[in-house]
């Protein structure tokens, strides 16, 4: 067979889709992917344990694939692309895992919670707490509630009410010495 001799820029543009052609068996990504699905994830499972896990590699893997498509001139190595996508991305996953759990003769036994008790007296404390916070001055009780309630720091409150820090550090101490001579937070402890 000879090969035909290309006369103009066309004819060579028709003559290099007809030899793509030859190399490019599946006309799109779809077709490759229907025609070549139950092998790849045959090759997916054998790198995971799971069948969920073989299935979300065999998608990456896919996607990948689906990225380079027209990169890849010869399709007859289509499966040697994506099951190198399949065993890069499986080793990239086992690289990055981590371990969160270990193992033990027996069970560890639960943190205990500061917070145990009768959950009414809890309540009753800290409807009293909220009560005597309510009886401070608004620049104190707004200290207090960004401080303790709100969990900033002092350099935060400050920024945040724009004051200094030294004028958080001593209305807040303040505002604990009213809290503590509170007589209805002492029958409350």
């Amino acid at each position: 067979m000879t090969t035909p001799v290309c006369t103009s820029a066309s004819d060579a543009a028709v003559s290099a889709r007809q030899t793509r052609a030859h190399t490019r068996p599946y006309p799109s990504f779809a077709s490759y992917v229907r025609a070549r699905q139950p092998v790849l994830l045959r090759t997916a499972r054998s790198l995971t344990a799971n069948p969920s896990d073989a299935e979300d590699l065999l998608q990456t893997a896919l996607a990948k694939t689906y990225v380079a498509w027209e990169r890849i001139e010869d399709h007859r190595a289509l499966d040697g692309y994506v099951r190198r996508a399949l065993l890069n991305t499986r080793t990239s996953q086992w690289r990055k895992r981590r371990v969160d759990e270990f193992v033990c003769d027996e069970m560890p036994e639960p943190e205990p919670t500061g917070g145990e008790g009768d959950p009414a007296e809890r309540q009753a404390l800290h409807d009293a707490m909220w009560q005597a916070i309510m009886k401070l001055p608004a620049r104190q009780r707004a200290m207090v509630v960004l401080r303790y309630y709100e969990d900033l720091s002092e350099m935060q409150t400050a920024e945040v009410l724009g004051v200094s820090v030294g004028t958080v550090k001593s209305a807040v101490s303040r505002a604990l010495g009213k809290l503590r001579e509170d007589p209805e937070l002492d029958l409350a402890r």
